[in-house]
């Protein structure tokens, strides 16, 4: 392939994650072009996306002739099967998150993504949030100091139960499933590995089917690492909350580029990714507590599209790789035992 070749991707699903972030990402990345999706609702692609191949069926975009890349936004539970059909086909891959159910099933796909010689990755777009990307340079610069908590939130209230897939009582489903491989991978990057796990994880609205609130404790040496997201909380938490031994970091909200996703704003804008928020850095000087306000960077999701663009090429690394994706599940399987058991889990 020359650098000037468009990859053409095909897109397996049309539901939220497909049609919000997925979609408009490829399509205002140079370099790829959205060729075929497959939906059940074709109706709705076609709506959309007039000028695109619509199939049906999974199977049939995945064998649909001269496709470069395969990108799957299905259900949890269909991750493994498709792409391990897609790897078959010898397409390259993209997984939302999660990358699968468990990590029996994980190490499968990264087996045979390498025998096939082809670029598996891991749609984990929260690495290019401005608050995170915010924490991490501050980490890098070791403007704390040494960390001995990290906070990581991802409340809402939504009291109401929904009838979708991501609410039922199916493998796959659940809060857990949902946003824990976000707040495991950011954690997972910024710390590494822990020594061990610890986790509640539990159905907390009227008619629950599945985890609708977790909170999930990442045990180091020297620091603890709480992941937390639940669906009864009225106005909000800290989205980072640090404490370091030379000052504390905070930051409220959430990154402004779902929204702006979900609006039908164009990430291909000169000002994508500005976030109006400000994180906050506390010191305490002789019992004194002074505080600085810090405006946030730009995020910027297309980066994650860009880069699977330059890897496919051959000239740039994969942006999350499936090794990477491979501990998020690691992680999300031992909180699991953590809580069916009620015990902390070591990481081994």
């Amino acid at each position: 392939m020359s650098q000037f070749e468009r990859l053409r991707v095909g897109l397996i699903a049309y539901g939220y994650a497909a049609k919000t972030f997925h979609a408009p990402l490829i399509d205002a990345t140079p370099g790829l072009k959205l060729t075929a999706i497959a939906s059940s609702r074709p109706a709705d692609v076609i709506a959309d996306w007039p000028d695109i191949v619509v199939k049906t069926e999974p199977d049939r975009l995945i064998t649909h002739p001269g496709l470069d890349l395969v990108v799957i936004a299905t259900p949890n539970d269909t991750h493994y099967p498709l792409a391990r059909a897609a790897l078959a086909a010898g397409k390259h891959v993209v997984i939302d998150k999660p990358f699968t159910l468990d990590l029996h099933e994980a190490d499968d796909l990264l087996q045979r993504a390498e025998e096939a010689g082809k670029i598996l990755s891991v749609f984990h777009n929260r690495r290019w949030d401005s608050d995170y990307l915010h924490l991490k340079a501050l980490l890098e610069q070791d403007a704390l100091g040494r960390v001995v908590e990290f906070s990581s939130h991802f409340d809402r209230f939504r009291p109401q139960v929904r009838t979708r897939w991501r609410e039922a009582n199916i493998a796959g489903a659940g809060l857990w499933y949902d946003l824990g491989p976000h707040l495991i991978d950011q954690a997972l990057q910024l710390f590494g590995l822990p020594d061990a796990v610890s986790a509640d994880l539990n159905l907390r609205r009227d008619g629950a089917q599945a985890v609708d609130d977790f909170h999930v404790v990442l045990h180091y040496k020297t620091m603890r690492a709480v992941l937390a997201a639940s669906t009864l909380v009225h106005g909000g938490t800290p989205r980072f909350l640090v404490q370091g031994t030379e000052a504390a970091y905070s930051v409220d909200g959430l990154d402004m580029q779902e929204g702006w996703l979900k609006a039908g704003s164009r990430p291909d804008r000169a000002d994508w990714g500005v976030d109006t928020r400000c994180a906050m850095l506390y010191r305490s000087i002789d019992d004194q507590i002074n505080t600085e306000q810090h405006p946030l960077p730009q995020g910027n999701y297309a980066a994650y599209y860009a880069a699977i663009r330059d890897a496919i090429h051959g000239s740039a690394p994969n942006p999350v790789s499936a090794r990477d994706a491979r501990e998020v599940m690691r992680i999300l399987d031992l909180a699991r035992q953590s809580s069916a058991e009620g015990r902390k889990i070591a990481v081994i």
